[in-house]
């Protein structure tokens, strides 16, 4: 009878071969942007944020300018299928009984998000939707559009972490009508450490909103611009300071 070879020797032998698997080496990525459809965002931003997380459970979202909690959402999958939970910020009071009644997972807040907080202050509700703002706005045509004159408190976001217990978060999803700089300035994000933010960048708060960023020892994400013309994807910069 020929001898048999030790268990320990056909495994190595196994794990040697050409494009075996090798002991320790990380998982390949998914092409999730390449093979899976999105369900809840306005565009392709739930795929991004999929893809760049990797489908990981259990993470810690900032939403600021939340609007609707599942329609045009960009966190509802990762609340609803992946165990995320979170906190939803946004200036319009109406969105408030339908995030308490479908995010069970999620807290919401009715502020304007600006650079200082403890004040009353006049943001303009559109009938057109997605466009309300703290300043008069203007519908997809650049022309002006009537608005309902609304006061609502405000508070920066390092204010509203705080209160709220909250130590880092992993992704910060930002979609505020041009006030993004604002609100990016009340923001500690050396403290907050996301590791991933999308954020929405106007043609007239790009410089800023790139100023920020990488003063802040963050890299936007390249290979994310073909997918997303909106806004844009920042990362920590490993070869930062």
């Amino acid at each position: 009878m020929r001898a048999r070879l030790p268990l320990l020797v056909v495994v190595l032998a196994m794990l040697g071969r050409p494009g075996a698997p090798q002991a320790g080496a990380p998982p390949a990525r998914r092409d999730i942007l390449g093979t899976e459809t999105k369900l809840y965002s306005q565009s392709d931003e739930e795929l991004i944020i999929r893809d760049f997380f990797q489908d990981r459970r259990d993470g810690f979202f900032l939403d600021v300018g939340c609007a609707w909690p599942i329609k045009d959402n960009n966190t509802y999958y990762l609340e609803d299928r992946l165990g995320w939970s979170g906190i939803g910020i946004d200036a319009l009071p109406e969105y408030a009984k339908k995030w308490h009644r479908q995010r069970h997972r999620s807290r919401f807040f009715n502020y304007i998000v600006t650079d200082h907080s403890g004040t009353t202050e006049t943001f303009y509700r559109s009938k057109l939707l997605g466009i309300s703002a703290i300043r008069p706005p203007v519908d997809p045509q650049q022309h002006a559009t009537k608005a309902e004159v609304i006061e609502i408190p405000t508070i920066t976001l390092n204010e509203l972490l705080d209160q709220n217990g909250v130590k880092t978060i992993d992704l910060l999803s930002m979609d505020i009508e041009e006030a993004e700089p604002l609100a990016l300035a009340g923001f500690d994000i050396e403290r907050f450490k996301p590791q991933l933010a999308c954020v929405e960048a106007h043609t007239t708060t790009r410089d800023r909103i790139m100023a920020y960023f990488t003063g802040h020892g963050y890299q936007r994400i390249e290979r994310y611009l073909a997918y997303d013309r909106v806004n844009y994807y920042f990362t920590p910069d490993p070869g930062a300071r």
